[in-house]
């Protein structure tokens, strides 16, 4: 739904709510005309039900206001007497239209001193549950997430099994799209295995006008800060609206939710205005080989030939920082490495070579835009312009394949490609401006990671958030916790440095406060 959509939307919900509360409102000792004005009838509704006024604020927010619209109509119909289960009951089942009864088929007068603590134990409990998912997902949606890592595209810097706070202000935090969804959920529900979310599931449709009519358009609060080039981003995957992500044929195959596509975290090692290559899997950005921060471990795979000689791969692992790798049909160890780490392999007595394993230039990868005729790969790869707001490229059949995602996909316009003609929205075009900046995320295990050599440019209404703090991290091999990685940061220069010890000691005085000091202060 558009934002014009979304306010004549708005309008309807104000009528029904006038329609089915204005009487209440009258016996309530209140004006009828209170009842009608937008925003206004909301708080002095607070003030009926006698409850804070910055509940009016959570109606406001998508996922949230799902919690807090059945609270609300409970509250009202207790305010008129209709205090028992059955009256909860039907109030939640009709989508508060109940209240249509109470406003015109009684005449209970208005409760101002009622009773405003839970009826039963039940209902408290339920009360507490409810206002604790509220809370929790007011800070999961806008403030900090936890998120954890399942893959090895940002080995040795961040490791399958870290759990980390993504921070959604330094961005500026988006504002949830999906507006029926379960809280706290991303895609599918754990145990039942459905979706999250209230969606359109015909994958047989292709016609980019396919919406979930519930959409809130696209919108997010200011941020601090920009995405800087080579920061560790936490985005939505935007390949995630084909049922074959591995399959990346420019057209749509589904319909799916920005907000709802699979999260990822990479490094953003190129920012929209940026030109992009990759020579002999390094990148250079503007010419200029990439500098990383020192904490960043790009890897690359690595062919060591031991002249047939076994090597003792826990040796490797623990003295040389070798992970598990595998073998070549001539009995040659592959293993990824970081560069200094090769050399100093290369140094072992039954080593006689350790050679990076690179793809040739000018022989074709299968990578974005997926043209074979430019011979690019994951090694050898551009350059390649990463669009910028507002910047505008000329149309034409080289141009297009970078370019037709962005406008038919992440920019909702119409495409027709007729010939050597195009047509935007149904008017001829040979350019194209940009309507939002673009960015380049790749894993630093550089040959082992499904990032943006596949699936092309990342849109910044992907963005999720930046990953600040290390809070947790388990080895899923041995399943012992990593005490050195927890309470780590993610940025940084130099070795990461745990926190942990200053928490527990933190964490010690707030629980000596809390059960002796405060205790002893209640007492005098």
């Amino acid at each position: 739904m558009s934002l014009l959509e979304w306010f004549f939307f708005f309008l309807f919900i104000q009528f029904i709510h006038f329609a089915g509360t204005w009487k209440l409102y009258v016996r309530a000792s209140r004006k009828a005309w209170e009842a009608a004005i937008p925003i206004y009838n909301a708080v002095i509704l607070m003030k009926i039900i006698k409850r804070p006024k910055w509940w009016v604020l959570l109606l406001f927010f998508p996922i949230i206001n799902q919690f807090m619209f059945p609270i609300i109509w409970i509250e009202t119909a207790r305010s008129f007497g209709f205090t028992s289960k059955k009256d909860t009951f039907l109030v939640v089942l009709t989508l508060g239209l109940y209240l249509y009864y109470i406003n015109y088929a009684t005449e209970t007068p208005y409760r101002g001193d009622r009773e405003l603590k839970p009826l039963t134990k039940v209902e408290d409990w339920l009360g507490s549950i409810t206002f604790a998912i509220i809370a929790a997902t007011l800070v999961h949606t806008y403030v900090m997430q936890p998120y954890t890592i399942p893959s090895s595209s940002l080995e040795k810097t961040l490791l399958v099994g870290d759990y980390l706070f993504v921070s959604k202000f330094h961005y500026g935090a988006r504002v949830p799209m999906t507006t029926v969804a379960a809280p706290m959920i991303h895609d599918t529900i754990p145990i039942i295995n459905k979706k999250s979310y209230l969606f359109d599931d015909d994958r047989t449709k292709k016609e980019t006008s396919i919406k979930n009519k519930l959409q809130l358009p696209y919108l997010r609060i200011p941020g601090f800060q920009k995405i800087k080039r080579n920061e560790i981003v936490v985005f939505n995957q935007p390949a995630d609206t084909l049922l074959d992500m591995n399959d990346f044929h420019p057209d749509r195959n589904y319909y799916k939710p920005i907000d709802k596509k699979t999260n990822l975290v990479k490094r953003c090692v190129g920012i929209p205005g940026d030109s992009l290559e990759i020579r002999n899997g390094y990148v250079f950005i503007n010419g200029k080989q990439t500098v990383l921060p020192d904490r960043a471990k790009p890897q690359y795979n690595f062919i060591v030939d031991t002249g047939g000689q076994r090597l003792d791969i826990d040796n490797l692992m623990k003295n040389f920082g070798v992970r598990e790798g595998g073998t070549t049909r001539d009995g040659k160890y592959i293993f990824t490495l970081t560069d200094k780490e090769a050399e100093k392999l290369n140094t072992h007595s039954k080593v006689k070579s350790v050679t990076k394993r690179l793809s040739s230039k000018g022989v074709d990868g299968g990578v974005f835009p997926h043209i074979p005729g430019l011979g690019w790969n994951i090694d050898h790869f551009g350059p390649i312009y990463i669009p910028k707001k507002g910047e505008t490229v000329k149309l034409d059949e080289n141009s297009m394949p970078f370019y037709k995602r962005i406008i038919s996909e992440y920019e909702n316009n119409q495409l027709d490609i007729i010939g050597n003609n195009y047509f935007i929205n149904g008017e001829k075009a040979d350019s194209y401006t940009f309507k939002q900046d673009y960015y380049w995320m790749m894993g630093d295990n550089r040959q082992n990671s499904l990032d943006a050599r596949a699936w092309g440019y990342v849109p910044f209404d992907h963005v999720v958030g930046k990953p600040v703090f290390i809070w947790l991290s388990i080895d899923k091999n041995t399943k012992s916790l990593r005490w050195d990685r927890m309470f780590t940061t993610v940025g940084g220069d130099g070795e990461p440095v745990s926190y942990l010890t200053y928490f527990l000691i933190a964490l010690g005085l707030y629980l000596l406060y809390s059960f002796f000091l405060k205790k002893k202060f209640v007492k005098k």
